[in-house]
């Protein structure tokens, strides 16, 4: 990845990510690692200039552009391996959990859902993403909380797998664990794999005109859209310090 300062999704990036995975998926490949060509940034997630403010019809179809990204991101029959070299708050997190395996480099770095100090909801198929991955009451209570962890916290509670010295070595643990699989048959492996993750896939698939509408909904809430405001302040002023 590669959308400069902080690899934040907006709707025109969220395009090229859906070309990018349509092309590979086309192809015979092993695997695919995820990772970011910015230093100490994976991604910061969701661009917040496509919540704040927005225009209700570009917000629908952001939302949808999220939902295609991660729809294709879980349903890829090919193993999935994210080298996690930096921050992974919010979306970036779920980018992570959307893969198989997680390496993150260590360092002053945060990794979580922190939707809710913004008072965003985060919606079924991102909960059933993360307890997926860990277990329901530690999900809770890390969505509930906004909680970001470090990264010994996040390899304690199995958000990541492994932690990795630099980006080379995580994507040398990534390119390792794809590597489990050479002797896989490549059917069974994404039929496995598709079945495991098949609750946030069918939530998306079935629900995404609902998710669209609750979405919105909880986006243009006055209360958020001043959440968002403050937030917004508080970037600015980081700026010009």
């Amino acid at each position: 990845m590669q959308r400069p300062p902080a690899n934040t999704f907006n709707l025109e990036y969220l395009h090229e990510i859906t070309n990018s995975l349509d092309e590979i998926s086309k192809q015979k490949l092993k695997g695919v690692i995820l990772t970011s060509a910015i230093p100490n940034i994976f991604s910061a997630g969701l661009d917040i200039k496509e919540f704040y403010k927005p225009d209700l019809q570009r917000l629908e179809n952001f939302w949808s552009s999220v939902q295609d990204v991660f729809i294709k991101l879980l349903d890829l029959d090919f193993a999935t391996a994210a080298a996690i070299n930096g921050h992974a708050p919010a979306a970036g997190c779920v980018l992570s959990l959307s893969c198989e395996y997680r390496a993150m480099v260590n360092g002053n770095y945060k990794i979580g859902l922190n939707e809710a100090a913004l008072g965003i909801i985060t919606t079924p198929w991102i909960q059933a993403m993360m307890y997926q991955v860990i277990p329901m009451k530690h999900t809770e209570t890390a969505l509930t909380t906004a909680k970001l962890f470090d990264v010994d916290e996040a390899l304690q509670i199995g958000l990541i797998d492994e932690i990795a010295s630099n980006k080379e070595d995580a994507i040398n643990r990534c390119k390792q664990y794809i590597r489990k699989f050479d002797k896989i048959p490549l059917h069974a492996r994404a039929l496995t794999k598709q079945r495991m993750r098949q609750t946030p896939i069918k939530i998306l698939r079935e629900q995404r005109d609902e998710d669209i509408r609750m979405f919105v909904d909880v986006v243009m809430n006055p209360s958020v859209q001043d959440n968002l405001k403050d937030y917004v302040e508080k970037l600015k002023n980081k700026k010009k310090k």
